[in-house]
């Protein structure tokens, strides 16, 4: 049954010409059939002639060049409508005829360029055999001529809308297709900035701190290891993110849970930030970007709590509900102090976003009372 699944694909890989000379073949052979001799196209009618050496040759003049209709379009028609021309001079009135309609539309949906100037030519080339037809003494009338004429020019129609819906289709695909990787540069982006800043952060601060703690070797030891243990955690946590550029991987890099919130509590106070941190209840089995926003809330707030107000008070409270995680992350202190490395906003504007499109609120700003607040609210079972 597997291996039935498999055939349209197996077909689709061949090469355009050999999947189209099944239908070339198959004309030829109708045209062959002596019970369908002079059962064709008759336009003109004019007495029917008996099969000969000739019109096996424009059998295969106007059917075989349908093997080459989509790649090389312009020629199938040419061939295609020399054969016909002289299938009907003669008076053959062969199945074969049906090709040319076939070659018109084909030539209308691939042809590329030029394709104006052979529409122009393919209709001059029509009235001279609509002419030299009534000569010999053709029965077809003006109407009858006009008449077949205009079965060619719907024929020629349906290709032009062929192509002009496979070139709108074609541009749909190139757009979607440009949206979804701006969109993935713009997560990445985001991820980047989430996990730059914060390890960077931290361990300035904690490099700063151990400036002042030489005269404590203890100390200063627990500080550069708490700056070494930052910086392989940053390390981790990029070559996580640009497995995202490696095909070998999966499309989605290990992103960290609500439960991490506890390492980053642990590794801003070890960078001197008094954090009391509280979590009520467990989340959900299903959370899905409901607990990597979370998480991400957190890491921006306690970032900046390290930037603009250092040493001072921060609390963390993460409580998950039925059907919600809320975050509150409170900082005490005073505004800002100048000299306090600068900040570019995008962080608390990619969170406000990334909540945004899973259904949530976000708030981020500055207390009556002093310090900083930020608050989510995250529903649960939005997908990341």
């Amino acid at each position: 049954m597997s291996e039935l699944r498999r055939v349209p694909d197996l077909w689709r890989r061949l090469d355009v010409t050999v999947r189209d000379l099944p239908l070339a073949l198959l004309l030829a052979v109708a045209s062959l059939v002596p019970a369908l001799h002079n059962r064709g196209t008759q336009l003109g009618d004019l007495p029917g002639r008996p099969m000969d050496a000739l019109a096996v040759v424009v059998i295969a003049l106007e059917c075989l060049p349908l093997a080459v209709r989509r790649r090389w379009p312009a020629v199938c028609l040419a061939l295609v409508s020399i054969g016909f021309v002289v299938d009907q001079l003669r008076g053959y009135h062969l199945v074969a005829g049906a090709a040319l309609p076939i070659a018109v539309l084909s030539a209308a949906a691939h042809l590329q360029r030029f394709r104006h100037t052979i529409l122009v030519v393919a209709s001059v080339a029509y009235v001279a055999l609509a002419v030299a037809l009534d000569r010999r003494g053709s029965t077809e009338g003006v109407v009858g001529f006009v008449t077949f004429y205009l079965a060619l020019a719907l024929a020629w129609g349906i290709g032009a809308w062929l192509r002009t819906t496979r070139a709108s289709e074609a541009e749909r695909r190139r757009h979607v297709a440009e949206t979804t990787r701006a969109a993935e540069r713009t997560r990445i982006a985001g991820e980047l900035h989430d996990i730059v800043t914060h390890h960077v952060t931290a361990m300035v601060v904690q490099a700063e701190a151990a400036r002042y703690l030489t005269g404590s070797p203890e100390r200063l030891d627990q500080a550069l290891t708490a700056i070494t243990d930052t910086g392989r955690r940053a390390i981790t946590d990029l070559r996580q993110l640009l497995d995202l550029l490696n095909p070998d991987h999966g499309t989605e890099p290990r992103t960290p849970p609500v439960g991490e919130v506890h390492a980053l509590v642990e590794q801003a106070r070890q960078a001197g930030q008094p954090v009391e941190f509280t979590e009520d209840g467990g989340p959900a089995a299903l959370t899905g970007g409901a607990e990597i926003a979370a998480y991400r809330v957190v890491q921006e707030a306690l970032t900046n709590a390290l930037k603009h107000a250092h040493g001072h008070r921060t609390t963390v409270y993460v409580h998950h509900g039925k059907n919600e995680t809320t975050v509150t992350v409170d900082t005490e202190g005073p505004d800002p102090h100048p000299a306090a490395p600068g900040g570019s906003g995008r962080g608390l504007v990619g969170l406000r976003e990334r909540i945004g499109v899973l259904g949530g609120e976000f708030s981020a700003g500055r207390r009556t009372g002093g310090g900083f607040a930020v608050r989510a609210r995250i529903p649960t079972g939005s997908p990341s």
